[in-house]
């Protein structure tokens, strides 16, 4: 995915596939979301109601144990999270968030987080997130509440 200036026109929207609507909804989320940009998190990939995203561990990320600090990882879920259930153009938060810490990660580790919809009804929805590392090691696994608000990711309607 590219970085785009412009938001797509009320037309172009409706005539996405839901793939290309999640595409485009991510990407400009990602554009404005520094927080991500600076822990080095890249878009793999999304789709309605997932998303996969890597994230190399650098050694500003350790924690006195020479690990990966908690914080970091909870970040990758979080975001995975967060660009899983707006991939369908809807502005949606976190309601709630819980993460479990399976295995140490270590400095120069290429982790990835992929987010998939577990449940999805009304305004709210369930969401899992697995974290491995580069050699299929579960890292952590987090499962986020999300809450659906007024608006929507992009001009126009969803």
């Amino acid at each position: 995915m590219t970085e785009s200036n412009t938001s797509p026109s009320t037309e172009d929207l409706q005539a996405m596939s839901a793939k290309e609507l999640a595409e485009v909804s991510i990407q400009a989320l990602y554009d404005r979301e520094p927080a991500a940009q600076d822990l080095g998190i890249k878009i793999v990939s999304v789709d309605e109601g997932r998303a996969t995203l890597s994230m190399r561990v650098q050694h500003r990320m350790l924690n006195g144990h020479q690990g990966c600090h908690g914080g970091f990882l909870f970040a990758l879920a979080d975001t995975a999270f967060a660009y899983a259930c707006n991939s369908r153009n809807l502005n949606t938060v976190a309601q709630g968030c819980s993460i479990e810490y399976l295995a140490m990660a270590k400095e120069g580790d290429c982790l990835t987080a992929v987010a998939h919809e577990r449940a999805l009804g009304g305004r709210t929805g369930c969401y899992d997130v697995e974290i491995v590392n580069q050699d299929d090691i579960m890292i952590a696994l987090f499962r986020g509440k999300s809450y659906r608000i007024r608006g929507a990711v992009l001009d126009g309607p969803p």
